[in-house]
């Protein structure tokens, strides 16, 4: 059987190093996980009710763009954080954040065009647009930057940029000054603009801005799956420009048909539980107090600050020039399973692991530990 050129994507490494501690939990080992960006605690309680309910009833197809009465409680959730007046015509549920990607991409982009993203960035960005027959193109960012782009540095001749606050794997946040000059820089150049907030709600300081704040001529992307701790549900939403409202609902219709009622339901339930996801919040702040602490300790001091998410970078050039082979390593030594930076920048993750603390303060207590173990006997 014939494969497509487009197809033959590189793998997704978290996912990789994900079944290596799965193959070493089914030896009997016990793994502390510090690889994905997966919440320990599950779906708000309100939603589990919601959805229990629900199953009484038919769950069949929804329209295209969602629930109406989901789609109204995004919008109200945009005032109430961001104190932002959005039409709810304008938002557009999807399954998971991967399937707005694939809307927004094929809505806003013709085979052959080149997007700009920063360098780290979350890798799935890149494959999508390969699988798509489009360009990736990395701005290499710099620490100093809190590895985020600069307005300058945005290249000429890409259809689209992509933005992400809090970023993925650095845990950066963009300031309201920031994104004005991304989307002044990126309109100046011709460039769609794509803003990935599915991090919102997980900050440690000032709360995340929307690029809503600044521009209206933007695709928002954001998601279920961590505010809400709903990964598995797979449903996240856009906010797209009323003029391109029929083009995402024509291409979702056909892509998706619609997203999972199901997880809708849950997600229009989980709205009403904000301070049960609040809560959550601080259990990740006792854990990045913690990793800020430890890791230093351990010999991981060349850190991005975590501003939000649940993430930290750390270059490891002194350690390694081959950061899977170093991941590798904690993970059969230490039983501790951590990302190399190759999946988020293949020119120079190769010196770099990002560290999750998501799960349970227990769990990042003990990962700390063996990882301080680790490198003294190392």
């Amino acid at each position: 059987m014939r494969t497509s050129a487009r197809g033959q994507v590189d793998p997704f490494i978290v996912m990789d190093v994900m079944e290596a501690a799965s193959r070493a939990e089914a030896a009997g080992r016990h793994i502390i996980h510090m690889e994905v960006g997966q919440p320990s605690t599950p779906a708000p309680a309100g939603a589990r009710r919601a959805l229990a309910a629900a199953l009484e009833q038919p769950l069949g197809y929804t329209v295209a763009l969602g629930l109406p009465a989901l789609r109204q409680g995004i919008a109200d959730l945009y005032r109430r954080w961001y104190g932002v007046d959005l039409d709810p015509a304008r938002v557009v549920v999807t399954p998971g954040s991967s399937g707005a990607f694939i809307i927004a991409f094929s809505a806003l982009f013709d085979a052959g065009d080149r997007v700009a993203m920063g360098y780290p960035g979350y890798p799935s960005y890149r494959q999508i647009l390969r699988a798509m027959s489009l360009d990736p193109v990395g701005i290499p960012t710099r620490p100093e930057d809190r590895y985020q782009p600069r307005p300058d540095d945005l290249p000429d001749g890409c259809a689209g940029l992509i933005l992400a606050s809090p970023g993925n794997p650095s845990g950066t946040v963009l300031r309201t000054d920031e994104l004005r000059a991304l989307s002044d820089g990126a309109r100046a150049r011709g460039m769609a603009l794509i803003s990935d907030e599915i991090y919102h709600g997980l900050s440690y300081g000032d709360r995340c801005h929307s690029a809503l704040e600044v521009t209206d001529e933007v695709f928002v992307i954001n998601s279920f799956s961590k505010y809400f701790s709903m990964t598995g549900w797979r449903l996240g939403w856009m906010v797209v420009p009323e003029s391109h409202v029929r083009t995402v609902e024509r291409l979702a219709q056909n892509l998706f048909i619609c997203p999972p009622h199901a997880s809708q339901v849950a997600a229009l339930a989980a709205l009403d539980c904000m301070d049960e996801a609040d809560a959550n919040l601080a259990v990740y702040a006792e854990n990045r107090r913690l990793m800020l602490d430890g890791l230093p300790r351990a010999g991981f001091d060349r850190i991005a600050p975590p501003e939000g998410a649940f993430y930290i970078y750390a270059d490891v050039s002194h350690l390694t020039d081959h950061s899977p082979s170093l991941a590798a390593e904690i993970l059969d030594t230490a039983g501790v399973a951590v990302t190399p930076g190759l999946d988020f920048d293949p020119d120079r993750g190769a010196r770099t692991l990002r560290f999750s603390y998501a799960r349970a303060t227990a769990d990042i207590a003990e990962g700390l530990r063996r990882l301080q173990g680790f490198m003294a006997a190392r």
